[in-house]
């Protein structure tokens, strides 16, 4: 293999992929990225063997070929050089050799054929939407991700197709947030499955605000093929978390009986400051609604208290309702609304978050000491 690539496009390259490689690995082959050359194109392929990442990027090819080298090394070397032009050579032993103006550098690499190979998905379960409406939903949701690995099934976003629906759902068992949106969908591509937690981190961090994604699913694998138009493209490849979903729509609370409509900074502000005098033993903060206003109260002993009133539109009866900060932060910091409603129906059942859209958000209420 023999090689001429700009350093940005070697960087971009690496940067897209190299998130997936475990640090803590037994198989030496995991800490590589595969570079393949042909017709113009890089693709860098690393892998945890549960998540995969390939892009490629434009090169001048010289002699196509493949190689894998210690991706931590290629991405430290290349860093670091000052040229803009990188030549990357590798012989039959896998020795891979780097070089940009004064600076020349030999690594050491292992076999391409020692790479595990990507799997195919069948192409009959496939939707595309833009990457900005993926985006947008995930970051919507992927903050409600459980990570109590002995409910596995929590450990992910569960993705439901059908009837003209796209409906993305995270619980911890906690709280619950539920988005969905309108995409076109045959009736051969509706299905259900739990895309795992890394991968959705990957996604958060890979897709864009420009450009498409195509999404294929089969029993144990999704695919995620991202393009946009600067001849970036990247595939993200994971396997899928088995079990059923719990059933999400019987945690929705009925008929609400207040819906009060809030400023979404000015809510979130003032819940970061009361956050900050709660502790570990003490970590609720109290929303009382009165006539027109909302008091918000964090009191730890150990720590000292916090109070705060906002003006707000409430004319029904004082309710108060204590929830963890964190639980209301996570949502209103993920929205982009200048609005957002409250939804209660007395002080012990849960309550929800809402936008004029397609979105909610189910809270549990802590007990008021």
């Amino acid at each position: 293999m023999k090689i001429t690539i700009a350093k940005d496009q070697i960087i971009a390259g690496l940067q897209a992929v190299q998130n997936v490689v475990s640090t803590r690995t037994t198989l030496p082959i995991l800490s590589n990225v595969l570079l393949r050359a042909a017709e113009g194109k890089l693709e860098f392929t690393a892998t945890d063997l549960d998540v995969t990442v390939a892009c490629s990027v434009e090169a001048k090819v010289e002699k196509p070929g493949a190689t894998t080298v210690p991706v931590k090394k290629l991405f430290g070397i290349v860093r670091e050089l000052n040229g803009g032009e990188i030549e990357i050579e590798s012989d039959e032993k896998n020795v891979t050799s780097i070089r940009s103006g004064g600076s020349f550098f030999k690594v050491n690499g292992l076999s391409a054929e020692e790479f595990p190979p990507l799997q195919n998905i069948k192409d009959d379960k496939k939707v595309s939407l833009s990457q900005e409406t993926i985006r947008a939903m995930l970051k919507k949701t992927s903050f409600a991700v459980s990570t109590d690995e002995s409910r596995y099934v929590l450990n992910g976003i569960y993705i439901s197709l059908k009837d003209g629906k796209m409906t993305l759902v995270a619980t911890d068992g906690r709280r619950l947030a539920l988005v969905d949106e309108e995409v076109e969908i045959t009736e051969k591509s509706f299905g259900e499955f739990i895309v795992p937690a890394k991968a959705v981190n990957e996604l958060n961090r890979l897709l864009q605000t420009t450009g498409d994604v195509e999404l294929k699913f089969g029993e144990n694998q999704a695919s995620f093929a991202l393009k946009n138009d600067k001849g970036f493209s990247v595939l993200l490849v994971t396997k899928l978390i088995e079990g059923n979903y719990p059933n999400y729509r019987q945690v929705i609370p009925g008929e609400a009986k207040e819906r009060i409509p809030l400023g979404r900074e000015e809510l979130l502000q003032a819940l970061r400051r009361a956050e900050i005098m709660t502790s570990e033993k003490a970590n609720s903060v109290k929303l009382t609604f009165g006539k027109n206003t909302l008091a918000i109260t964090a009191n730890s002993p150990e720590v000292g208290e916090a109070r705060e009133t906002l003006a707000v539109n409430y004319k029904g009866k004082e309710i108060a309702i204590a929830f963890n900060p964190r639980y209301l932060i996570d949502p209103l910091a993920a929205l982009a609304e200048d609005e957002v409603f409250i939804e209660l129906i007395d002080e012990l059942s849960p309550g929800v978050l809402k936008i004029n859209g397609p979105f909610l958000y189910v809270v549990m209420p802590m007990r008021l000491s």
